[in-house]
């Protein structure tokens, strides 16, 4: 077993190596003409943050926002999908993806009959054209030979009103400044 100083050897030239091989000499970088630059850092450092080629920690430090990112829990129409289909497994959500899809789903009145649904959202704005809603169908006889099939019609429609329908209740509520939901249970949309 080798000692432990041939380890920091072999480690010390390792990273010498790297640390040459990537260094370029000045005339190569862009930009490198003295000329230009201005010899102040403040200058250096908005110069480059103007052309986006950094960023500020004290900035973020500070509460000034990086970006403009909407949370699920803040998405009426998310939280209404959710909510509608809660009694279902789920099997893919993804909320940056705009999608939910559930899980093969049979009550136990009908066994050999499963449905699907699958969520997809096309706007955060509440209104009729915001979802594609897709309901599939899984019909397997006694040998398990299964026949999946998409279906339009009635359920289609009502998934989209209820989710719709919730959605506007939870809008209402958010933009209601003294509404205050109970910590701990779910909102009553039967208002």
């Amino acid at each position: 077993m080798p000692k432990l100083s041939n380890y920091r050897f072999i480690t010390f030239f390792l990273l010498a190596l790297f640390t040459l091989n990537s260094c370029k000499t000045i005339e190569n970088l862009p930009g490198s003409d003295a000329r230009e630059i201005s010899p102040d850092p403040k200058a250096r450092v908005k110069k480059n943050l103007e052309e986006g080629r950094g960023f500020r920690l004290d900035s973020a430090l500070q509460g000034r926002k990086g970006g403009d990112f909407m949370f699920a829990s803040a998405n009426e129409l998310w939280r209404a999908s959710l909510d509608t289909v809660d009694f279902m497994p789920l099997s893919s959500v993804n909320y940056s993806g705009g999608i939910i899809v559930t899980d093969w789903y049979s009550d136990s009145d009908n066994l050999d009959e499963s449905v699907k649904i699958s969520i997809r959202f096309l706007t955060n704005e509440v209104r009729a054209d915001a979802l594609d809603i897709k309901v599939f169908y899984k019909k397997c006889n006694q040998v398990a030979s299964c026949k999946i099939s998409q279906k339009t019609g009635s359920l289609n429609a009502e998934l989209k009103k209820q989710i719709l329908s919730k959605a506007i209740v939870y809008k209402k509520q958010k933009d209601d400044k003294n509404f205050k939901p109970y910590k701990g249970s779910s909102v009553d949309t039967t208002k």
